[in-house]
């Protein structure tokens, strides 16, 4: 296929998108009566769309662009990551998701106030707050990328627009805007993938069977992998065993997710939207290191092609650019964007969650004021995400591997609060405490004093481990008090 420019229809797709998702965060404007609506659209999502919303809040352009990355450079290992999410949706919808719908709370941190004292809750939000603002940084470079490649545009430039179009309509619409964007841009991501899976494979003489037999013969279509070691992460027990740590701490104790599960009528919709998310985002995984395989075998094909490029993150920007024709070039780099937009908006709402009920509410603010802090806090986070996107824009590394090692640095010690206080009655409010900074501790000593080689999905493995026992340990010594800071809201189950 001849060399098609980014033309005028390309720029008429890509710009009607953004005007799409803006219009839904005008027209779903959220937050007239107050904050409960603002944060969980009063309780009344369909649990379809939450799903929907979930799986599109996972897929961010680290998956769009970082999985081909992955099986383009390296083969289909990493698949191995969704082989724990049975065990992580068999927990969260038998314990965590009756846990958080139980107690009537909007933010999954203030349910530890109430387990155990305010100083967890704020150590637990801080943590939240954390791993999310870095984790935001990479979903805004992401698209970034692709749009620099194909435009020529200053890629400081792109991620201040796609930062700036997120925010706006995310500040907009709270959290009913979120969710009805994240459908739609589900749909387009989606749609933006099996193009490419089909224009990579028009272009290859025999078709899927070729490139399979080829990508077969190279060993690109290795999945399993039960070699020891802990510095790479492409084995077995890293990717299939030790990253459960990881997948069940974002979908038990990520804001993002729990404020999901709460923005449903109940605990059976709250968990057949989490269910739906699980098997939707097998395939998603399956579709996109399949596009890696195609244009692996696409570059096979026809390597004078690529010549010049050595960064496997921009094999595809590169192939967007070069071979697709008018308007489908437009469409793919609406569906990167959708891909990261959705993460995007997802990860300013709940930092604005965060901050109006676990900081500003709960340290004296104006109820009467909260929907507007919310709002503001909402820009706040976005700003603050466009510059650790441009931070992001130094590192070298594949873009899907660097926001999972990013979420993995905080993940641990979250999750082994968690476990704390969900599967251990007598640990108390500084065992929680203690135990999690004593997690962190751990961490940093294994990796940074010790400097043993530790592949990062083993990072919340040790940060929840050293969590859980230093919390029983310090438990057993400073018992548990009874708690009463924080009343029960009325309603309960929301």
């Amino acid at each position: 296929m001849i060399h098609q420019p980014f033309a005028i229809i390309d720029w008429v797709v890509l710009i009607s998108y953004l005007v799409i998702v803006l219009l839904i965060g005008a027209i779903y404007r959220s937050g007239r009566e107050g904050i409960f609506e603002y944060f969980l659209g009063q309780g009344r999502m369909q649990w379809w769309a939450v799903g929907l919303s979930l799986i599109a809040t996972s897929v961010s352009a680290s998956t769009f662009l970082g999985n081909p990355a992955e099986a383009f450079q390296f083969d289909l290992r990493l698949l191995q990551l969704n082989l724990c999410v049975p065990v992580s949706i068999i927990v969260v919808c038998a314990v965590f998701i009756p846990f958080y719908r139980r107690s009537g709370a909007m933010s999954a941190y203030e349910v530890l106030e109430r387990r155990f004292d305010l100083k967890t809750r704020t150590l637990a939000s801080s943590y939240y707050i954390a791993h999310v603002l870095l984790r935001t940084g990479i979903l805004i470079f992401g698209p970034s990328i692709v749009v620099a490649k194909i435009t020529g545009i200053d890629m400081r430039i792109i991620i201040i627009v796609v930062g700036a179009v997120t925010v706006a309509y995310t500040t907009l619409g709270g959290i009913r805007a979120v969710i009805w964007t994240d459908v739609l841009q589900f749909m387009i991501l989606m749609a933006g993938g099996v193009l490419i899976l089909v224009f990579t494979s028009i272009d290859i003489p025999g078709g899927a069977d070729a490139i399979f037999k080829m990508a077969g013969s190279a060993g690109k279509l290795r999945w399993f992998d039960f070699s020891w070691n802990m510095a790479d992460p492409r084995n077995f027990w890293a990717a299939g065993v030790a990253y459960v740590a990881i997948d069940l701490a974002i979908r038990a104790t990520d804001q993002q997710f729990v404020q999901r599960y709460l923005s449903c009528v109940d605990v059976r919709r709250s968990q057949y939207a989490a269910i739906l998310s699980a098997v939707l985002g097998f395939f998603v995984a399956i579709l996109f290191f399949g596009v890696g395989i195609f244009l692996w075998a696409y570059y096979q094909t026809y390597s004078e092609a690529i010549a010049g490029v050595n960064d496997p993150n921009v094999v595809l920007p590169h192939y967007i650019a070069t071979r697709l024709p008018w308007g489908v070039s437009g469409l793919i780099v609406a569906a990167v964007f959708a891909a990261a937009m959705s993460s995007i908006d997802s990860a300013i709402n709940s930092l604005a969650n965060t901050a109006t009920n676990d900081f500003y509410l709960r340290f004296g603010g104006n109820r009467e004021k909260a929907l507007s802090f919310a709002r503001t806090t909402s820009a706040l986070w976005g700003a603050l995400g466009i510059l650790f996107a441009l931070y992001a824009s130094s590192f070298g590394m594949n873009i899907f591997e660097l926001a999972l090692s990013f979420t993995s640095l905080f993940t641990g010690a979250l999750l082994g609060i968690f476990i704390l206080a969900v599967a251990v009655p007598f640990a108390s409010g500084w065992g929680a405490f203690l135990g999690s900074i004593t997690g962190m501790a751990t961490l940093a000593f294994v990796t940074k004093g010790l400097k043993l080689p530790v592949a990062w999905p083993w990072y919340p493995v040790i940060s929840m481990g050293a969590t859980i026992v230093a919390g029983i340990f310090i438990s057993i010594i400073v018992p548990r008090r009874q708690p009463g800071a924080l009343k029960e809201r009325a309603g309960g189950d929301l």
